[in-house]
């Protein structure tokens, strides 16, 4: 055998790898492990004591108390309320001594918190923490149904819940606390009346460890089906970690940063929950996005740095020529959640030549973070990428027929590892054992590769969720929704590009004999008993759902089927 040959055949585990004439930068060709040429400085380590929490951490981080009194922490912008990191630090003190001491909330006692974006979010966050209780935020747009079935598999114990949505939680029986007093829900006691009446000048006593779990957020994970992500101190130190380096890598110091991203989702709590008070950063805080108030946020408070996900950039791309603001204090636009068209992007830096945009890869599993760029430079130079890998992770590229590791330039499924990665699923073993691997690897169900730079490119998704608007739909989720109806012999969900939202549900139903339902009753059907962010937009009806010889829906199948020529055919 020639020695080419043998090369080809003895490398461990690497599909079909030439022996190395140029190494790759942070390729091992030997492991066909991609690491992070990034590297921490002595200043970003990731803390490795292990009876550290993350709010201490996070509090540890504060600016000193003589600059915390005027530092700026958050800003409410629809009322202009100044919240200092004084004020912030004291608030955490006294929700946690009320939790902990008026509520009777300990350590493993899981706290739902179901809210829109609010100047007190980020004190709930990092209260709940402080005493060891497990944060499980939810969206309020979900349904009653939705909320309790996250309330039953997370095991609250506590809910903490905005007024508005005070309804949805009357057939739980959990205890719950409003986050406002001045309601006509006064009997309720509230997240406000704790802070002010309790005493903040110690945390209460809770032995905590960096292994213990901190938060369960849930997400439609890999297979389709909602699950709870559990994230450990661990994680959320490291995430935190990650954040302050991106943010003196950038030097993003002085940023005034733009929130309009949920707090309950993954990508809001790392940024705005946790991470950005620990470089000192002023967050100009929505209650949600609207593209008017958006505009209304950077002007007047003169935005440097927004955290958005791909819809948020249409929007301000197709607005670019009515636009009437000042936008010239913005310099940087992240985008995340979902994938970021190179069309879109390019459509952005002609409009905004001086904002640099940026697009980064994460998961919920691996708490929002994988890939990222340093520099404006970086991303124009690579269109269609999503960085490189951030410090303390490293991948492989696995074939999805062989298992075995790829070389750059070749497509495979992304395998990630990191310290931000989740501990598991809740009460799931079999999903966990599926998504982890015994060496802690986690298998994104992403299409992807690397180019010979190191910088990773998302080809398509795996796995069959939809991503509508940053949100993720799971099918399975909607196909069980549809199969409940009476004149539904069988349905299937699949993915439909939208400009505005990415993606939208489509459902293909297989009608019982004589029935007449029509589209308009099928989506009217589903919203009702989903969040809006699910409900199925367009449907078509066929006479068999086609299926593998294993009973599996190929939706290959259908998406082709989808496409304008053969709809007008149906």
């Amino acid at each position: 055998m020639s020695l080419q040959k043998l090369w080809t055949a003895t490398v461990d585990g690497v599909a079909g790898l030439p022996p190395p004439q140029n190494p790759k930068p942070g390729y091992d060709h030997q492991t066909g492990i991609y690491h992070s040429t990034h590297q921490f400085g002595d200043n970003h380590k990731i803390p490795t004591r292990p009876d550290l929490d993350i709010a201490t951490f996070v509090l540890s981080q504060f600016p000193q108390p003589e600059q915390a009194v005027s530092r700026v922490a958050i800003v409410d912008s629809a009322t202009n309320r100044r919240v200092t990191y004084g004020e912030l630090n004291q608030s955490i003190r006294a929700l946690a001594s009320g939790l902990y001491h008026a509520l009777g909330v300990r350590k493993g006692d899981v706290v739902f918190v179901l809210s829109p974006n609010t100047v007190l979010y980020p004190t709930i966050c990092l209260a709940v923490f402080s005493i060891g209780a497990i944060l499980s935020p939810a969206n309020p747009l979900n349904t009653e149904s939705e909320i309790a079935k996250q309330m039953t598999d997370s095991g609250a114990k506590l809910a903490i819940v905005a007024p508005e949505e005070l309804h949805k939680l009357s057939k739980t029986g959990v205890n719950t606390i409003i986050q406002t007093s001045h309601t006509p829900n006064d009997d309720l006691p509230s997240i406000e009346e704790l802070i002010e009446c309790c005493d903040s000048g110690e945390l209460p006593e809770t032995q905590l460890t960096q292994s213990d779990t901190a938060a369960v957020l849930y997400s439609s994970g890999t297979t389709g089906t909602s699950k709870g992500v559990i994230l450990t101190h661990a994680n959320l130190i490291s995430i935190v970690t990650l954040l302050k380096w991106s943010v003196d890598k950038t030097s993003s110091q002085n940023d005034v940063f733009l929130c309009f991203i949920p707090i309950f989702h993954v990508y809001g709590l790392a940024f705005f929950g946790l991470g950005l008070f620990s470089s000192g950063i002023t967050t100009i805080l929505m209650k949600k996005f609207d593209l008017e108030g958006m505009l209304d946020a950077i002007e007047a408070h003169q935005v440097n740095n927004i955290p958005a996900v791909p819809p948020v950039i249409l929007g301000l791309v197709k607005s670019a020529s009515k636009v009437k603001r000042d936008l010239s204090s913005l310099r940087r636009v992240g985008s995340g959640a979902a994938p970021l068209s190179k069309e879109l992007a390019d459509s952005f830096k002609e409009r905004f030549p001086w904002v640099q945009l940026r697009q980064g890869y994460g998961l919920t599993e691996s708490s929002g973070a994988a890939t990222f760029f340093v520099s404006g430079e970086e991303a124009r130079a690579h269109p269609g990428s999503c960085g490189k890998l951030m410090p303390s992770f490293c991948a492989k590229v696995v074939d999805v027929e062989t298992g075995l590791a790829l070389p750059p330039c070749r497509e495979g499924e992304l395998w990630i590892k990191s310290p931000t990665i989740m501990k598991g699923y809740l009460g799931n073993k079999e999903a966990t054992m599926a998504t982890l691997d015994s060496d802690g690897w986690l298998k994104t169900g992403d299409l992807c590769c690397f180019d010979e730079d190191g910088f990773l490119y998302i080809v398509d998704r795996i796995k069959e969720l939809i991503k509508h608007n940053g949100y993720q739909v799971a099918p399975a989720e909607l196909e069980a929704v549809l199969l409940n109806h009476p004149q539904v012999l069988d349905a299937a969900v699949i993915p439909v590009e939208d400009e505005e939202a990415g993606q939208i549900p489509m459902a293909y139903i297989v009608r019982a004999a004589d029935s007449e339902l029509n589209e308009d009753q099928v989506i009217q059907y589903v919203a009702s008993q989903v969040a809006p962010y699910k409900k199925v937009r367009k449907v078509g009806f066929i006479s068999t759902i086609p299926r593998s010889a294993a009973g599996k829906i190929l939706r290959k199948e259908l998406v082709l089927l989808s496409q304008p020529k053969c709809l007008s055919k149906l």
